[in-house]
């Protein structure tokens, strides 16, 4: 059973044959990234599965048996920004081409205390936006190459917040050195900061044919959020209302998939894209869009975006 709103990838773009098209995915062993490279695998592409447990990788990729297209797995740690130069350097060896780069891995942490990844940056903003900001940089060269291509990065509803508590980047203290932890805003701040990239991306990279947008993919029946005991018993709680409120992971693959293969969208450029969702504190928003107007007015600040855009190359170690 589906939602009555949810947004579905028309059928001429799902019957388009992407033979010989590359692209990579992250995050893409479980979730809405194991659905959005299935399907990517079903109309002829061939993508690379860029996963921190590669054996988890193989094992979910065993269901693509039969399908048009293929898969090669590799090893990539986003929370370890010395995992991602050997993930590019080996990708770059092994192909010439990149037709989209879909930034789909993320996580929100659970508890008080805050985790770091081996660089020091807070988790959440650590995953889904340090790291695959420089995983994006290091391809921007093939990318380019390989125009018209282009880069799909996962926000989330979160990022949105409410009127009356609209989340920003904190460019003074972005990985909570000083501020007091919250793990769910530091979440939506590490998506405010994704959406903030795409469209910084997007002005950077224009009339090189490379488009670069953000999305929202629905709130999926995955695994996302781990399997501590309060999201065990928050999944439990859930079944009765799943399917009336939350999305299958095919659902939430749609909106990703409607942006990597939609003609139109490269109209749109650096805009956020959003499955329908009840999560949006903003009932105008609940319908989503393809694209639609982020409601939260800091995540749509170009100024904060080139400000957090120049910090971060410091950060990672990148020169401009």
């Amino acid at each position: 059973m589906s939602r009555s709103n949810v947004l579905w990838v028309d059928k001429n773009t799902l019957s388009k044959d992407i033979s010989g098209k590359v692209y990579i995915v992250t995050g893409a062993n479980s979730g809405v990234g194991l659905e959005t490279t299935r399907l990517l695998v079903k109309q002829g592409g061939h993508v690379i599965m860029a996963c921190r447990r590669p054996d988890a990788a193989e094992e979910a990729a065993k269901s693509f048996t039969g399908l048009k297209g293929g898969y090669e797995v590799m090893k990539l740690d986003l929370a370890d920004l010395q995992s991602v130069r050997p993930f590019v350097d080996e990708f770059l060896r092994k192909y010439d081409k990149l037709d989209a780069l879909v930034c789909n891995a993320g996580l929100v942490t659970f508890g008080s205390e805050i985790e770091r990844t081996k660089e020091g940056f807070e988790m959440a903003i650590g995953v889904s936006y340090f790291g695959h900001f420089l995983l994006t940089e290091l391809l921007l060269d093939v990318l380019k190459k390989s125009a018209p291509s282009r880069m799909v990065i996962v926000s989330s509803v979160v990022h949105a917040g409410s009127k009356q508590n609209r989340p920003n980047v904190d460019l003074d203290d972005l990985n909570f050195n000083t501020r007091k932890f919250n793990n769910f805003a530091a979440y939506a701040e590490a998506k405010v900061a994704v959406v903030l990239y795409a469209m910084e991306l997007a002005k950077r990279l224009e009339g090189t044919g490379v488009i670069t947008v953000s999305v929202h993919p629905g709130w999926a029946r995955s695994n996302f959020g781990g399997n501590s005991l309060v999201m065990r018993i928050m999944r439990v709680m859930m079944v009765p209302l799943r399917p009336f409120i939350t999305d299958s992971n095919e659902e939430a693959a749609q909106t990703s998939l409607h942006c990597l293969l939609f003609d139109d969208v490269p109209d749109h450029s650096g805009a956020y894209f959003s499955q329908s969702s009840v999560l949006y504190r903003d009932k105008e928003c609940r319908n989503g869009g393809w694209p639609m107007t982020s409601p939260n007015p800091n995540a749509r600040n170009m100024d904060t975006a080139k400000k957090l855009v120049n910090l971060t190359y410091e950060l990672v170690g990148l020169n401009k």
